[in-house]
């Protein structure tokens, strides 16, 4: 029995005749030409978190894990700490180059965080995605929130998180890095932030560094196989011309 096609939208009056139609075995024919073919782009994982909860380990942790990705390095405005270095933790420059910048339309998302500016450099980070590179942003809420709403689709946001306040503050005593007043500030900044997590896609609680890692190396894994960052193609053999 013919299987009939009618054009969506139309209304053939009682008893017309559909203009064309097509045997099932027609169709099972066509189909078997079919060839289906998934693409990848690249995908953008930010990672957030309170200062001192240990975000910069666990990334250095997901990159020996998985060397394939790309770390985007970003500009600051702030100084160069003693362990940092030029072009591989942060690109140093002053105010008026980073203003210029701005004006240039070369960020992905900046933020002014404490008193300092913070920018995501544009060029390569759409390139590595069209390369089908994946991307790991270290930045904060106002700048992964920036990145989501342009590029929704390309972009998972993962909030780290102390398991409480007296554990965070521990760890920025630690640190040894920063006078009482620069710990207060960052204090501030965490108890602002708050606001701000429940618009993240994953929270992850940094308890222990390897159950840590390895949560956020599932998250990872889960968000490549999802359709929003794969697209299909379908393309026919020259058997059904």
């Amino acid at each position: 029995m013919p299987v009939k096609h009618r054009v969506a939208g139309s209304s053939p009056a009682a008893g017309a005749q559909i203009p064309y139609s097509f045997t099932m075995q027609e169709i099972i024919s066509f189909f078997q030409t079919f060839n289906f073919k998934i693409t990848n782009k690249g995908h953008i994982f930010v990672i957030s978190g309170f200062s001192g909860v240990g975000k910069g380990t666990i990334i250095k942790e997901i990159l020996k894990n998985k060397p394939d990705m790309y770390f985007s390095v970003s500009y600051t405005t702030r100084e160069k700490r003693i362990n940092e270095r030029e072009g591989i933790d942060y690109y140093f420059i002053d105010k008026e180059s980073f203003k210029k910048m701005i004006l240039r339309d070369e960020f992905l998302e900046w933020a002014i965080v404490n008193d300092h500016f913070y920018g995501t450099p544009k060029e390569i980070t759409l390139k590595k995605i069209e390369q089908n590179i994946d991307i790991i942003l270290d930045i904060d809420v106002k700048g992964a929130i920036q990145v989501k709403s342009k590029l929704p689709n390309l972009t998972t946001l993962i909030y780290i998180i102390p398991p409480n306040g007296k554990e965070l503050l521990n760890r920025l005593y630690k640190r040894n890095t920063e006078v009482l007043e620069q710990i207060k500030t960052r204090i501030i900044t965490s108890l602002t932030e708050i606001n701000y997590i429940n618009a993240y896609d994953y929270i992850v609680v940094n308890d222990d560094l390897d159950s840590c890692v390895k949560e956020v190396m599932e998250i990872i894994n889960v968000q490549k196989k999802s359709s929003k960052v794969r697209s299909l193609s379908i393309t026919a053999s020259k058997e059904a011309e």
